[in-house]
Parts: C-alpha cells; structure tokens; sequence
C-alpha cells in the first residue's frame, strides 16, 4: 500500500508539472510577413514565388508592408502554364514585377480602407479598393480574411492573382 501511495504522489507531481501552462517572455518575437506566409500551408504558392524572385529578405525588411496575399486556389485560377512559366529564371522581372504589385508600402488596415481608394503599389502602379456587401475588393480581387498583423506590416489574403498592366 506504502509502494502505491508513493507510485501515486509521484505520477500526481509528474501530471500537475505537465499541465502547467509555462510561461513566456514578454518580448517574445512575433512573425514577420515570410514567417507568417511559410506557416500558412494556403500560401505555399507565393512562398515559392518570393523566393524565386529574390524577395524574401526585402519582405522580412522592417516595412511596414501591406501585402495582398493570394491564395494557392487564387494562383490555380491563373491559365495554365503561368506560374511555372513566372517561376523560370529567365522571366524573374515579370514575377518580381507581379508580386510588387500585391504590396503597398506602409500598414493599411482594413478600418483604413475608403471605397474607390486608390494604393499606389511597390510596382509602380496603382491598385483600386472596391467596398461592397461588407467584403473588400482589391482591383478584381476579393479580401477573403484581412488583418493578420506581422511584426513589419499586415497581411490580406485575397482569392485572385491581381495582374499590373505590362
């Protein structure tokens, strides 16, 4: 009976240790745009295309950037054949050219957002926010979650490749 007693304190100590919740620092550090586009799984589409234009450093810069995230659904509406034919090494400057155009400098929340608001983009052009029905539109593109927060800007994912005009 002493052998059991013993056997159950010492399992009661091991599980109250268990499930204690730990705590943490308070300047832990919180994900930048790239971190929080490589941990979304609906996202790999453009992490891969970050990385092919060479902009992973520039999107971890200190910003703040607003990004337009499209979705891998969004890249799989594009014709057949387009990202892939972006992604080759020999057509970086109209990829680079395309992921610009999803962001604006500075951090625009969506409380920010005015309808017929026009963002001029890191491209060069500018992008049209429609407000309708309670959903905002970016150009033909429509924000399907907004506001996800990132140490060095916002990001809003979107359902559809938004395309500057070349």
């Amino acid at each position: 009976m002493k052998k059991f007693l013993s056997i159950l304190m010492v399992m009661t100590i091991f599980l109250a240790s268990a499930f204690t919740p730990k705590t943490t620092s308070v300047h832990e550090v919180e994900a930048d745009i790239v971190d929080l586009a490589v941990a979304t799984e609906f996202l790999s589409t453009l992490v891969a295309a970050v990385k092919a234009g060479d902009l992973v450093e520039v999107l971890k810069g200190d910003g703040p950037f607003t990004v337009f995230a499209p979705t891998n659904d969004a890249f799989a509406k594009l014709p057949a054949g387009t990202v892939e034919n972006l992604l080759k090494p020999e057509n970086k400057a109209q990829l680079v050219a395309v992921l610009t155009y999803h962001v604006v400098p500075g951090k625009v929340m969506s409380k920010d957002l005015k309808n017929g608001q026009k963002a001029k983009t890191v491209q060069g052009s500018e992008v049209t926010v429609t407000l309708k029905d309670g959903k905002a539109m970016i150009n033909n593109a429509t924000v399907t979650t907004a506001d996800i927060e990132a140490s060095n800007g916002v990001v809003h994912v979107i359902d559809t490749v938004i395309l500057p005009k070349m």
